[in-house]
């Protein structure tokens, strides 16, 4: 069964705010479903409004702080795709690109000895 052109076109709107792929937005989406099913201590447009920095997150209940935490972490563990340009464009001058695991600046010059 293929979900419904509405749907789609709000999953897609949506991975941007939350750097997923469609697919991971809706499964995303799908865990919420559920955790809202099993608590009525749970507001997602609560959580959306933390997300966009418009709530303080030491508003949230219990419930909307685990799934913001899930959201926050999924988000930051992706970079966006200005991050990717500039990083990219970091690269391409030679400048620091990263770190390495003993925290010293890498340089695009020093990714190809690594």
């Amino acid at each position: 069964m293929k979900p419904a052109d509405d749907i789609m076109a709000l999953a897609r709107r949506e991975t941007d705010l939350h750097s997923r792929s469609v697919a991971g937005q809706i499964t995303h989406r799908l865990r919420i479903g559920r955790a809202i099913g099993h608590s009525g201590r749970f507001d997602h447009a609560r959580i959306t409004a933390a997300l966009e920095g418009k709530l303080d997150t030491a508003r949230l209940s219990e419930d909307e702080e685990a799934a913001w935490l899930d959201a926050f972490t999924g988000t930051m563990g992706q970079p966006s795709d200005t991050g990717m340009s500039f990083f990219a464009e970091r690269q391409a001058l030679g400048q620091g690109v990263g770190l390495d695991a003993g925290g010293n600046l890498i340089h695009a010059r020093d990714n190809s000895a690594a």
